[in-house]
């Protein structure tokens, strides 16, 4: 792994590039707060599709047109850790396509979602190796594509201790049936699953760690029926875990594929109070 640091207004900027197996060296940015009093709460951002490959991590510092800000240089002025590395097919990446490494992924009966799961889960191993993180406050965040690392790895890793994201909790059989599947990427695709879970059932495996739900109900890529059939598995989850409380839906009317000024106060409420940085 190799680094380059550098001070920016009130935070520092960290280049990364790590090797990973079967993939060679892979770009992560990080940003963490300018001065600290002893190891910080730290987020593991997954970033988003959009039909932007060559962005990739990139959107943790320059943004993208449905948030509001980069999340990087705001996390790091609040307290936080935060690292996003450049997924499969994606940043530094993009040279491969997608659809090419998908569907090499289906003929072996893996995927590709998975191989993105499993580097987030190398990326925080990272993140825990880190002397100025604290391993007891890790939280997981993202927008889209990002929405799914952010709740899929969560329900497989119970290092991460709170997750929130944005705009891709959808029941998959319900997309389908509506015919509004097509709407996402081939990346999503996982032989079989739909005959042993679901969406409301991954993201119920979170239980009883804090999850935050923020969705716009004119979304094309989560239809109002296809969100409601999702938490109707989700919620008894939470239940059934003896922690209602801990799962926090946020649905906002006449609101697409992008973050709103009520999300973001909810997304770093809900940090501040689950990780609990320091001020």
């Amino acid at each position: 792994m190799s680094t380059e640091t550098g001070p920016r207004d009130g935070y520092v900027f960290e280049r990364l590039e790590f090797e990973v197996e079967g993939a060679g060296r892979v770009r992560a940015l990080l940003t963490r707060p300018a001065r600290a009093s002893g190891p910080c709460p730290a987020i593991l951002y997954g970033h988003s599709h959009g039909g932007r490959r060559e962005i990739g991590a990139s959107e943790l510092m320059d943004g993208r047109s449905y948030l509001l800000s980069p999340f990087g240089p705001l996390l790091a002025r609040a307290g936080y850790v935060t690292i996003c590395m450049d997924m499969p097919t994606f940043g530094a990446r993009s040279q491969t396509e997608e659809s090419a490494a998908a569907k090499a992924h289906i003929w072996y009966g893996t995927s590709l979602i998975g191989q993105m799961v499993s580097e987030q889960s190398a990326a925080l191993t990272y993140l825990l190796s880190r002397d100025d993180v604290d391993p007891q406050r890790i939280g997981a965040f993202g927008i889209s594509l990002g929405s799914t690392l952010a709740y899929w790895h969560a329900a497989l890793d119970l290092r991460i201790r709170a997750i929130a994201h944005l705009c891709c909790y959808a029941d998959y059989a319900t997309l389908v049936e509506l015919g509004a599947h097509d709407n996402h990427g081939i990346y999503l695709l996982v032989p079989g699953m739909l005959r042993h879970t679901s969406t409301g059932e991954i993201a119920g495996m979170v239980a009883p760690r804090p999850q935050l739900i923020c969705l716009g109900e004119d979304d094309e890529l989560t239809p109002p029926l296809s969100i409601e059939r999702a938490l109707a598995v989700t919620r008894p989850m939470y239940e059934q875990a003896g922690a209602p409380e801990a799962l926090e839906i946020f649905l906002q009317a006449g609101v697409d594929h992008r973050e709103t000024p009520e999300m973001h106060e909810k997304v770093m409420a809900f940090f501040q109070r689950e990780l609990r940085p320091a001020t």
